[in-house]
């Protein structure tokens, strides 16, 4: 039986993980968060002092990434330690915009998504999802807002932690982060041809997720 596949992408702090988990558990689809598994290489370089290319690529191999599902919620695992929580942090979020420019990294995780993909009915949100590791997904979705609203969400989002960056630099990381995923060589950030294009700026997350959940009925006529 054909699963049906749903590809979310947009660029850093769009919201593609809270509302592609959302949808999934609304519509019984497994969720899998591919920037996860992107943080998890930059987590295990970050602690291992890791920063020339040669060497994350020489590492991969020791680097085992996975996703499982617990009671219903997606966690991810750096070999046996749940990282879900320490892959969050700022300074791994620029360190998976770096891992995820290096072909080798993308070639690593890129069996790993394909094979979810095959198995399960998924919503995959990331950067390349629609025009590179789901080309031919049943729905295509491009979610963004703008720089400013996003580094606002993520300064609410981060406000109540003691080692919380300010709002400016945030917002300075967002745009920069931005200009990498759009400007790397390989699969870079973009809109499929094919993908419905959702701006979130000045929405509220129900109203997000019930607009990306009819687009995903519409097209896929279910009911």
């Amino acid at each position: 039986m054909k699963t049906v596949n749903i590809a979310i992408d947009g660029p850093a702090g769009a919201g593609k993980s809270t509302i592609a988990r959302s949808v999934a558990s609304e519509l019984g689809y497994i969720y899998v968060d591919t920037g996860a598994l992107y943080r998890t290489i930059a987590l295990y370089m970050n602690e291992n002092g890791m920063s020339e290319t040669a060497d994350i690529i020489n590492a991969l191999d020791k680097c085992e990434v996975g996703l499982k599902y617990i009671d219903g919620q997606q966690r991810v695992f750096l070999g046996d330690r749940d990282v879900s929580e320490d892959i969050r942090k700022p300074e791994i979020s620029m360190g998976a915009s770096k891992v995820s420019a290096i072909p080798e990294v993308r070639e690593h995780l890129f069996n790993v998504q394909k094979k979810m993909a095959e198995e399960n009915d998924v919503i995959m949100d990331g950067r390349d999802i629609g025009t590179v590791v789901l080309p031919d997904a049943d729905v295509k979705i491009f979610l963004t807002a703008s720089a400013e609203e996003r580094a606002n969400r993520r300064y609410k989002e981060l406000a109540l932690k003691p080692d919380c960056p300010s709002y400016d630099e945030i917002l300075k990381d967002i745009i920069e982060r931005d200009y990498n995923d759009m400007n790397r060589p390989i699969a870079p950030l973009k809109q499929a041809d094919d993908a419905v294009l959702v701006d979130s700026t000045t929405l509220s997350l129900e109203q997000v997720v019930e607009t990306i959940k009819k687009i995903i009925l519409d097209k896929t006529g279910v009911k």
